[in-house]
Parts: structure tokens; C-alpha cells; sequence
């Protein structure tokens, strides 16, 4: 009785300590940035406004995307989405951990509307407005400090 009482009890234990709440984390791997290409905003006269280096976005993965699940993003850094039609376009931040803007450009290569400070993880619309071909994402604030305007020329280049 005392080695079946023993023998119960070290079961007992056993069963506890690898029943223990394990906990598993599941770590997101960083996105890092990946030039490739170069873009310059131009004024209406044709004056440079700013020079960033893009990743461009011309699959339906990356366009699906996008900068979902990236940490942070330098300001001279963005991603250019190439879409084979000009159209009204909408995008939203879902999994979008950074504050953005989005730059709406049309076939000829001009702003055609913004939306400013998009919110992190906000799942609401974010249209164009406006049929665009392109759609550039910077970080948040961008558009105001570079004072960009609806006709501002964009050119890009890929690496």
C-alpha cells in the first residue's frame, strides 16, 4: 500500500510538472527596408521637393502587404505601389504599425489627393478620391513638412 501510495504520488508530480502553463510567444520577424528604387517629388516647375529611396510594390503580395508589420520607417524611405490601371483607389492601416501618409498619383505621374495621418491599425477606408495609378506611403507629417500639393509631379526609378 505505501509503494502503490508512492508510486501514485510521484505520478501525481510528474503529471503536474508537465502540465506547467508553458507559455509560447510567438516573436514577429522584422521587415527590414529593401531599396529599390529611387523617387523625387517635383514642384510644378519641376524643382526637386524631396528624394526618398522606395521598395516598390508591384505584386499582389506585396501590394496586399504593404508596410504591415514594420516597426519603423526612416524619412527618406518609402514604399511605391504600382498598379497596372488608373482608378479610385482605398487603402487602410490594418497591421500598420506606423503613422502614415498616403500620396494618391495618377497615370501621368501627378498627386491627385492625400490622405494625412493615418492612424496605426485603423481598418476605415482611405480613398483617393481621385482615379490614381500609384499610391506613395510616407511616414506621417510628411506631406505637410514638404508642403506637397495636388499637381505635384512625381519620377521614380528602379534600381
Amino acid at each position: 500500500m505505501y509503494i502503490k501510495r508512492h508510486l501514485c504520488f510521484i505520478i501525481a508530480l510528474l503529471v503536474l510538472s508537465t502540465c506547467k502553463d508553458h507559455k509560447k510567444t510567438i516573436k514577429q520577424t522584422e521587415v527590414s527596408f529593401t531599396k529599390e528604387g529611387e523617387l523625387t517629388v517635383l514642384s510644378p516647375s519641376n524643382t526637386p521637393k524631396t528624394t526618398l529611396d522606395i521598395e516598390i510594390a508591384d505584386t499582389e503580395f506585396d501590394i496586399q502587404t504593404g508596410l504591415m508589420y514594420r516597426n519603423s520607417m526612416l524619412k527618406t524611405q518609402g514604399m511605391l505601389f504600382v498598379f497596372n490601371d488608373e482608378q479610385e483607389r482605398s487603402f487602410y492601416m490594418k497591421n500598420t504599425k506606423i503613422p502614415l501618409d498616403l500620396i494618391y498619383i495618377d497615370g501621368n505621374k501627378r498627386i491627385v489627393s492625400f490622405q494625412e495621418n493615418a492612424k496605426p491599425f485603423d481598418e476605415s477606408s482611405l480613398p483617393s478620391n481621385a482615379p490614381a495609378q500609384y499610391v506613395l506611403e510616407v511616414n506621417a507629417g510628411l506631406v505637410s513638412t514638404w508642403n506637397l500639393k495636388v499637381g505635384n509631379i512625381i519620377q521614380f526609378t528602379e534600381k
